[in-house]
């Protein structure tokens, strides 16, 4: 059996990545639903709760995202900068 490469190792990781934002975004749609369906009167909870819901489902789908790209983008330039032996 072969030891895995370099390039394997770099195509596990950016599978392992896209699944978390998916699952991010997931995460915010059902958020941004759950929080319509509070402020429509389906589930019977504060108006204002379903409100912030709402929009911390809204910023989850669409800034979560972009903050882990950066984040692990910011990683692997810092990853690239140490001398390998």
């Amino acid at each position: 059996m072969t030891s895995p490469t370099f390039r394997d190792q770099d195509e596990t990781r950016a599978r392992r990545r896209y699944m978390i934002m998916n699952v991010a975004r997931l995460g915010g749609v059902a958020l941004l639903m759950f929080g319509i369906a509070i402020t429509q009167g389906v589930v019977d909870l504060p108006f204002a709760l379903g409100v912030v819901i709402g929009v911390i489902g809204f910023a989850d789908f669409f800034v979560l995202p972009l903050v882990l790209a950066r984040v692990w983008k910011s990683q692997n330039s810092a990853a690239e900068d140490t001398p390998k032996p």
